[in-house]
């Protein structure tokens, strides 16, 4: 698929105009596909989210006066550790200030659950799921396919350790096993961030929270991993909004779209 500059324009336009108050002062902030610290185009086009414009988002939504409660619309199987850790902790720190709310809508897998967690509550649809808690790392080893098409690489480096892990050569047993220490050492912060959200100990978490498994909803909420089960529509209803079947989930116009498109009308006649 072909998309000329004004279609890629319109698709951004699109994912930007999802982020908006509703009525009753509430806004929705959407935290969808696969997430990573930062995004280029390409990866915005097809759905995903960075921790940065979503970190932005959502400052702007706790500084807004006119935002009475936030509700985070996660559809994620997950993403990069890399700028996760600092947005749980800032979502964490803003519970004071005003309603957080993340619903799993449908899936909130890994990074995504991570983030959800920072929410003061925590929702899963009837048929959403949740958890994979862990952390993956993997090394792809073409040496042998190399050898078959008769292609030899000779690796120049320094220092001891600049080229450890690259594709090119069988990984060491000690390259594996830095690479298992990092892992771990990830994990283990992605533990204990997510038992200070959940207001529980690391061991349960560990124990209770799949173990790396996603988790069915109300599985999920019998374990603590979230709150209650219930769909977007119910939580937005819960905080006020009037949900308007037939014009979207939230039935309200952004604005600055209504505005544009009112002057092309009156350009039209």
């Amino acid at each position: 698929m072909i998309l000329m500059a004004d279609e890629v324009q319109a698709r951004m336009g699109r994912r930007r105009a999802k982020i908006k108050p509703v009525q009753g002062g509430v806004t929705v902030l959407p935290l969808h596909g696969i997430l990573s610290q930062r995004m280029n185009m390409m990866s915005e086009m097809s759905g995903g989210t960075s921790y940065e414009e979503f970190g932005a988002w959502f400052d702007a939504a706790v500084e807004d006066e006119a935002v009475g409660a936030i509700v985070l619309d996660v559809d994620s199987p997950g993403g990069s550790v890399y700028g996760l850790e600092e947005l749980s902790a800032k979502m964490y720190a803003a519970r004071g200030r005003k309603p957080i709310v993340a619903v799993a809508n449908a899936q909130a897998a890994s990074a995504a659950y991570y983030v959800g967690s920072s929410a003061k509550q925590f929702v899963v649809t009837p048929s959403g799921e949740i958890g994979s808690i862990g952390v993956v790392s993997m090394h792809v080893d073409v040496s042998a396919a190399d050898e078959q098409i008769g292609l030899k690489r000779t690796i120049i480096s320094t220092p001891k350790f600049k080229a450890e892990g690259n594709p090119y050569e069988v990984l060491s047993k000690e390259a594996r096993d830095h690479e298992q220490g990092v892992v771990d050492d990830f994990y283990g912060r992605f533990v204990a961030d997510v038992a200070r959200n959940r207001n529980t100990t690391k061991a349960d978490v560990e124990a209770h929270f799949g173990q790396g498994r996603m988790v069915l909803a109300e599985a999920a909420v019998a374990a603590g991993m979230a709150d209650r089960v219930a769909t977007l529509a119910q939580v937005l209803t819960d905080l006020g909004v009037k949900v308007q079947p037939g014009r979207g989930m939230l039935g309200a116009v952004d604005p600055s779209v209504d505005i544009r498109r009112r002057r092309e009308k009156l350009r039209q006649h």
